[in-house]
């Protein structure tokens, strides 16, 4: 059996890092030594806090040793195993939103009901009662259990467990009231009190569908004011620019005439017009990164929805809800 080795690196940027470094006995005997890094020091504090985050690797690597077979593995083990071979920055199998996402309901979630338990203890019956219980949305129930049942097809993937009891946990993700909608006319409302660049992003939202992280990660370059169209190439979330959640995502967008004239309006305006320019740019970057959506709706979009003529317009802005009683959200530009 072997247990690896722990070692602290420091880095020419940022915090220093722990490596894990294990031997690899190969298929014709060779040993190759292999080196994991597995967080920085603003993820695990000390090395004992670094030595129990590994915990899922070491029994990997043992797994052929019965001593290390015959062994049980707790949820909060597993968690950290699947950190290190799915949620590391190298994988690019997942998105960053994603991984921002799988690591919020783990850490939140997941890990402190049933982090003390071993694989064995986690029963079908009482994941089910446990979500049930929780005072969140559905959708939101129902995201914790799809990712408690992806850690358990980890576990089977590793050999190291041999089921997944989350398989058969029943939850339905159907939402307790129905969404609010805009209207033609509340829409027109909420346009009417925005400046120049935030009633483009409002516009923009509505007439085209993009989500938020696709919409400020919009370059000029991707705007063909001739052929009238948009290419959405990359999505942006916490400054982080990625690829589209969807290869759907990343078809051609048609742009309406009366859209494109809109942002015409607004290039004019902005410092930030080159090709290469974010169409919404932040000025505190000087132009290098887009402004954030999250600001942009709790200091402007906000404000201007809660006026008094703006009633309950503010619920779809920059999100891509459709509007009703309208035949075309471009409806509400023409008008």
């Amino acid at each position: 059996m072997q247990l690896g080795s722990l070692l602290r690196s420091g880095r020419r940027r940022g915090p220093d890092i722990w490596e894990f470094r294990y031997r690899d006995r190969r298929h014709n005997g060779r040993r190759i030594y292999r080196r994991i890094k597995i967080g920085t020091l603003q993820h695990f504090k000390t090395k004992a806090a670094a030595r129990k985050g590994i915990a899922g690797l070491v029994r990997e690597i043992n797994f052929g040793e019965i001593r290390f077979r015959t062994t049980t593995m707790t949820v909060a083990e597993l968690v950290e195993h699947y950190r290190q071979r799915e949620l590391i920055q190298d994988n690019t199998w997942k998105s960053y939103s994603t991984k921002r996402g799988y690591e919020s309901y783990l850490k939140n979630w997941i890990g402190p009901h049933s982090g003390k338990y071993k694989l064995h203890e986690i029963k079908t019956i009482d994941v089910e009662t446990w979500l049930r219980g929780l005072s969140l949305a559905k959708s939101s129930s129902a995201k914790i259990r799809n990712i408690f049942s992806i850690l358990f097809n980890h576990a089977c993937r590793y050999d190291l467990f041999d089921r997944n009891p989350i398989t058969l946990v029943r939850h339905s993700a159907k939402r307790r009231r129905i969404p609010e909608v805009l209207t033609v006319e509340e829409a027109q409302r909420l346009l009417s009190v925005l400046a120049v660049k935030e009633r483009t992003m409002v516009l923009m939202a509505l007439g085209t569908g993009l989500r938020r992280s696709e919409l400020f990660a919009l370059k000029w370059k991707d705007v063909d004011f001739a052929t009238e169209h948009i290419s959405v190439t990359r999505s942006i979330v916490n400054q982080v620019v990625g690829t589209c959640k969807t290869e759907a995502s990343q078809k051609p967008v048609p742009l309406h005439s009366a859209l494109a004239h809109a942002l015409l309006v607004w290039r004019r305006q902005t410092s930030y017009r080159k090709l290469e320019d974010w169409v919404f740019a932040s000025p505190h970057s000087q132009g290098r990164h887009p402004l954030w959506a999250q600001a942009i709706i709790r200091y402007h979009i906000g404000p201007a929805g809660r006026k008094p003529n703006c009633r309950n317009a503010l619920d779809g802005a920059l999100s891509g809800i459709p509007i009703r009683r309208c035949s075309s959200p471009l409806e509400l530009i023409s008008k």
